[in-house]
């Protein structure tokens, strides 16, 4: 997908605040071997490998746009190449990944393969977004459902494979996880009004509907999408209230 780091980063504080909550997740000692799964643009990277003492940290990420802004985060002991996350290979003493294994398919089959590039005795430490039932993200399904947008789309909208906290809970531990931390936490963002939910989705939910339709749908697609969003946030300020789960597990040596 055409990531834009800029677009992304508009809201960089709100994004950053998931981040903190899942460094307090990770079991910290010197010397690690660490790598962040959607690293995007390195700066979390950078604040991740400033964490951990002494340690080697690689940030991959699947697009060349976010990758081209980590050369100012470059250092001894951080690196950063561009691989997609479901293919990566090895095994490291912390498998982080900050908002990113949501636009990977089939969880079921990732979170055991994300488990196997463990180490034993290491840790997996996960965040990711379960908004996609909250009226931003359905408002997106309904306005790529009427037309033009449906016939452009060829009828295609994004299901998401966010599973529930049970059941990444269950997973982990039937896959060797133990010392389980799984949980769910609505994040409470106060927006300026409906254009600013749209502007916020603008850098994930829709980059795919964009990415399909044809450029001169775009505007007309974000007029329309405004348009249903005013009518949840007809006023300002807009509480948009965001879910995400956080979990990390040690993986059972006698599991490995």
């Amino acid at each position: 997908m055409p990531w834009n780091p800029d677009t992304y980063h508009q809201f960089e504080k709100e994004r950053s605040a998931p981040f903190d909550d899942l460094m307090q997740l990770i079991e910290r000692r010197d010397g690690l071997t660490v790598i962040d799964l959607g690293c995007g643009t390195g700066e979390l990277t950078r604040r991740l490998a400033d964490a951990l003492p002494h340690s080697d940290v690689l940030g991959i990420d699947s697009s060349p746009h976010m990758l081209a802004k980590t050369a100012a985060q470059v250092r001894a002991g951080l690196r950063f190449e561009r691989a997609q996350l479901e293919e990566v290979t090895g095994q490291w003493d912390v498998v982080f990944s900050n908002a990113a294994i949501q636009w990977v398919e089939d969880h079921p089959a990732l979170i055991p393969r994300l488990l196997s590039l463990v180490r034993p005795g290491g840790q997996l430490v996960v965040q990711l977004p379960s908004n996609h039932k909250a009226p931003a993200h359905m408002t997106i399904l309904a306005t790529a459902s009427e037309a033009p947008f449906q016939a452009a789309l060829n009828g295609w909208t994004r299901q998401s494979p966010v599973l529930t906290v049970g059941e990444y809970a269950e997973l982990l531990y039937q896959h060797g996880g133990r010392n389980l931390t799984v949980f769910e936490k609505v994040y409470p963002h106060v927006l300026e009004n409906a254009e600013a939910v749209r502007d916020w989705t603008r850098g994930t939910a829709l980059v795919p509907y964009l990415e399909r339709l044809p450029a001169d749908l775009h505007e007309a697609f974000l007029a329309r999408y405004t348009e249903r969003l005013r009518t949840k946030w007809p006023t300002s300020p807009a509480f948009f209230g965001f879910n995400r789960i956080l979990f990390a597990a040690n993986l059972d040596s006698a599991s490995a």
